[in-house]
């Protein structure tokens, strides 16, 4: 039988096609409140982290009720330091997953990373997002001049590692960071934007953000706590959209030979396909007749071709 689509075609800048968002991005859900093993659903600490010294982590994340006045929610998260022997470790929570090879916290085998092959351990976007924002509460309980900080990496399908490693670097595709001091005691709203490196051929899969306690791995001291609300990711791409944005590229779709795509340029490039929740379905090649099995349901496929244009087909396969 063959299968009737229906093809919807956009340029590059029509993002709110892609505009996801980070899954329980307002913290309001947690699971094993007040056990060692409390965590914010979709999101990750020390006690379900890997690496050689995992099983010797402290519990440094749970829920708040100490919200900002006017929010919609009634939870936050809160991360806080700890110091043992003298050795501080810093408050973190991420989306991805968090490595601990070393009792040094600096050395290269403490880091966090996305582990795509598991979505416990990583996030899916397929977006091209402007900024992050987040609301944050910092309060510094040691002496000198510290900062928090925050760190996001949109990348392709790979394990990156943050820090960034030399593995790492030629999957990036953009990086949004802050090092900010504490807030004063108050709720404190903070957009960072998204810089674009110049990878060519990279089509983005997955976002690893990641919160810390002090910007410097063992800095800073024991107790140190930030809450953390109501994080969004930010498309303003999508704003005075013209017929000449609208991408010339048509499709069809069978169950037999999968997607034809036709154009008056060559089709020849990178593609990706997902599914209406953000699942990725397909990664690879993109021709004229590229071979893929589809259910029914509402597809996205992301492409850029050897030219350089970039663009995204929204599809339905009845």
């Amino acid at each position: 039988m063959i299968k009737i689509v229906t093809i919807f075609s956009f340029s590059m800048f029509f993002a709110p096609i892609f505009s996801q968002q980070i899954g329980n991005s307002d913290l309001e859900q947690w699971e094993n409140v007040t056990a060692p093993t409390e965590e914010p659903v979709n999101w990750n600490s020390f006690k379900t982290g890997s690496g050689n010294f995992a099983g010797f982590a402290n519990k440094q994340i749970e829920r708040s009720a100490n919200v900002r006045a006017g929010a919609s929610g009634m939870y936050c998260a809160r991360i806080w330091s700890t110091s043992v022997l003298g050795i501080v470790a810093n408050g973190t929570m991420t989306c991805g997953r968090i490595n601990m090879g070393s009792t040094t916290p600096a050395n290269a085998a403490n880091y966090n990373y996305s582990s795509i092959a598991d979505a416990n351990f990583s996030e899916t976007c397929a977006g091209a997002p402007d900024s992050i924002v987040f609301w944050v509460k910092y309060t510094q309980a040691g002496a000198g001049s510290q900062n928090a900080r925050i760190h996001a990496i949109l990348h392709d399908a790979f394990d990156v590692h943050d820090p960034i490693d030399a593995n790492s670097q030629s999957h990036i595709i953009a990086t949004a960071e802050l090092n900010y001091a504490p807030t004063g005691g108050n709720w404190v709203r903070k957009s960072i934007p998204f810089t674009y490196t110049a990878n060519p051929g990279l089509l983005p899969g997955y976002v690893l953000v990641t919160f810390a306690t002090n910007s410097t791995p063992g800095g800073g001291a024991a107790n140190d706590e930030v809450l953390i609300d109501d994080l969004s990711l930010i498309y303003n791409s999508g704003a005075n959209i013209n017929e000449n944005q609208l991408s010339d590229i048509r499709a069809n779709y069978n169950e037999l030979s999968g997607i034809h795509f036709f154009s008056n340029e060559t089709i020849n490039g990178n593609l990706l396909i997902f599914n209406a929740t953000g699942v990725q379905e397909y990664k690879g090649e993109m021709t004229e007749y590229t071979k893929v099995k589809l259910q029914s349901g509402v597809h996205f496929a992301r492409y850029q071709l050897a030219s350089g244009k970039l663009g995204t087909i929204k599809f339905i396969v009845d």
